[in-house]
């Protein structure tokens, strides 16, 4: 599922000098910028959701056959969780080679991994065919599709973030974020028409694997893209004027690991929600309910273009209030929203999608301004390695296994257990912020 919008944009205490200096490169202006994030960040979330769809609607067919669909849909939610565990692998990986060769390669050789992964799994044969090593094959690429995520950051959210007017730093943040809303729009689009327009048989024998291969030529397109930006002399100046550059995660985490948790907690009820409201009721519905995978699909299309306007919404918001106070406040609202999960869910066709679409507009709110709200904790020098590790410790936390947990308990114990996922990151959310206020208050 990045982004990177799990990228952290940086947010530090630049002088007006500072951002004088920024802007007199000529061709680095925000709104170029902004594209490249979103162009980027769509193309990466559209990955992750289409194998997230995956998970519920293909895997437990083609590479779990002799599990009952339950079993077959958690199995598949474990091959999900994986790319996330080695997300921070890919980052220190990244930073490496970065350091050796440079911005450009990194970001090439990433994102051609995460598209070949990709693609590579359209051409996967399922179990019946080869057995096990059909698992083997799928594990593989999703490990690949993780390591090349956790490469693909390229701090433009955080040059973005520096070069945006100290008042408007708000909207200018929740740009990358768009890209989640863009990216399940698409997936859960391509999905929808496919499984409406195909019957069963041919949607399990090669329908599903159309996505995976738009995702390899959305992938060339951002990667184009990105380039032109990163390797670019006036942007390469700003980012090492401004210390974006890499340092090895083992000195960030010996010199500044503290404050690397403390943001990946601060914006964890944002990141426990993300999955909770695209992937997690999707498998629910479909093991437990009689509807259309199609409608619900739909439904869930809908809530996504709620989300994209609420980002933008929190943009304002943040610009007015602070971004600490919103990203606090949503965690309260967020709390309370799991309190009505089990009756929302387990209910009527209009519970169902009154959880999706008011859990999109709430993901929406919170995940907009969810990146780099503590990163100014950070000293200069570590701030880009320090955002990007803090992002992926985020999503390992809050995100990566989500689904596998909401629905594993739940078929157990009940739709309760969700509610206990949901507050067991509004609890961090709101203690990280009150931590972090405490040490500003004491620096």
């Amino acid at each position: 599922m990045s982004s990177r919008s799990m990228a952290l944009p940086v947010y530090g205490h630049e002088d007006e000098a500072s951002l004088s200096h920024a802007n007199t490169h000529e061709d680095a202006t925000p709104s170029e910028i902004a594209v490249g994030v979103i162009i980027g960040r769509s193309s990466e979330y559209f990955d992750f959701f289409v194998f997230g769809i995956a998970c519920v609607l293909v895997f437990p067919q083609l590479m779990f056959p002799f599990l009952s669909p339950l079993a077959g849909t958690l199995a598949a939610f474990a091959i999900f969780a994986m790319a996330f565990v080695v997300r921070p692998v890919g980052t220190a990986v990244s930073m490496a080679v970065q350091r050796r060769w440079g911005r450009g390669t990194k970001l090439t050789l990433a994102l051609f991994l995460l598209g070949i992964s990709t693609v590579s799994m359209a051409l996967l044969p399922g179990y019946e065919a080869i057995g096990p090593a059909a698992i083997a094959a799928l594990v593989v690429l999703r490990i690949g599709q993780g390591v090349a995520l956790g490469g693909s950051w390229d701090g433009l959210p955080s040059l973005l973030a520096m070069a945006a007017p100290r008042e408007r730093r708000g909207w200018y943040a929740m740009v990358g974020q768009l890209g989640a809303p863009a990216g399940f729009i698409l997936a859960a689009s391509l999905f929808a028409f496919l499984h409406s327009q195909l019957t069963q048989e041919e949607f399990l024998a090669w329908g599903w694997r159309y996505p995976f291969c738009v995702a390899f030529a959305i992938n060339v397109v951002a990667l184009f893209a990105r380039l032109r930006l990163v390797v670019g002399q006036s942007y390469a100046q700003l980012l090492e004027d401004k210390e974006l550059e890499p340092v090895p995660v083992a000195q960030l985490v010996r010199e500044q690991g503290g404050h690397v948790f403390l943001g990946a907690f601060a914006a964890l009820a944002s990141f426990a929600l993300f999955h909770v409201v695209t992937v997690f009721p999707l498998s629910w519905i479909s093991l437990y309910s009689e509807r259309s995978m199609t409608e619900v699909l739909g439904v869930q299309i809908a809530g996504a273009f709620l989300a994209a306007l609420a980002i933008m919404l929190s943009g304002r918001l943040a610009d007015r209030i602070g971004r600490r106070r919103l990203l606090g406040g949503m965690a309260v609202l967020i709390g309370l929203f799991s309190l009505a999960t089990p009756w929302l869910l387990d209910g009527s066709v209009a519970g169902s999608n009154t959880f999706l679409l008011l859990g999109f507009v709430l993901l929406g709110l919170s995940y907009g301004q969810s990146a780099g709200t503590v990163t100014s904790n950070f000293a200069p020098r570590y701030r880009y390695t320090g955002a990007a590790l803090s992002a992926d410790l985020a999503w390992l936390f809050g995100a990566a296994f989500a689904p596998l947990v909401a629905l594993g308990l739940s078929a157990r114990f009940g739709l309760g257990a969700v509610t206990l996922y949901l507050l067991s990151g509004v609890v961090c959310t709101l203690l990280a912020l009150r931590i972090n206020r405490l040490l500003e208050g004491r620096g």
